[in-house]
């Protein structure tokens, strides 16, 4: 019986001894200022567009991350860093406009689809994070602005264009 408390304490002290270790290994946070190709560089994006977008999608969808206090205790910010990448991967505002055209148009979508469907935020990062709760009006502003740039992008490129090459042969 005496081993076994030890033992558990041993490991104890070990694990308390990894968790303060972990504390000081940080990614690379996502904060840069840098709107060459953010998406108000080639598309028309309304201040309360901008706004909404800001509140709601820049931290997982943008270069920039406005970090929440928790964010500096591990291993959550590594959690964070993750999910924020994986954000990114999906759709980035700051790199937007350097998107080729078809891409564009796809995200502009998926957008679309992902407020129709209530995706949109993340329900995981409203639990914190609140404020990014979007009402019926916001959703409703949020899907007609990425309709009229669909509609938009219709309008000044030819249909093709806006299929993904790969994807052109498939229909």
């Amino acid at each position: 019986m005496k081993i076994k408390k030890v033992w558990f304490r041993n490991v104890g002290i070990f694990l308390l001894f990894v968790l303060l270790c972990i504390q000081f290994i940080h990614p690379t946070k996502n904060s840069s200022d840098d709107k060459k190709a953010d998406i108000s560089a080639t598309l028309p994006v309304p201040e309360s567009i901008q706004q909404i977008l800001k509140t709601s999608c820049y931290d997982c969808h943008s270069n920039y991350t406005d970090y929440p206090w928790y964010s500096k205790i591990q291993p959550v910010d590594w959690w964070l860093n993750d999910h924020i990448n994986e954000g990114k991967r999906e759709l980035n505002f700051s790199t937007f406009s350097a998107y080729r055209l078809f891409r564009q148009y796809h995200k502009l979508e998926s957008i679309i689809e992902e407020l129709k469907d209530d995706e949109m935020p993340l329900s995981s990062y409203l639990i914190i994070h609140g404020n990014a709760k979007l009402s019926a009006s916001q959703k409703t502003e949020l899907t007609s602005w990425a309709e009229s740039l669909c509609d938009t992008l219709k309008s000044r490129y030819p249909a093709d264009s806006l299929v993904n090459p790969k994807k052109r042969g498939k229909r």
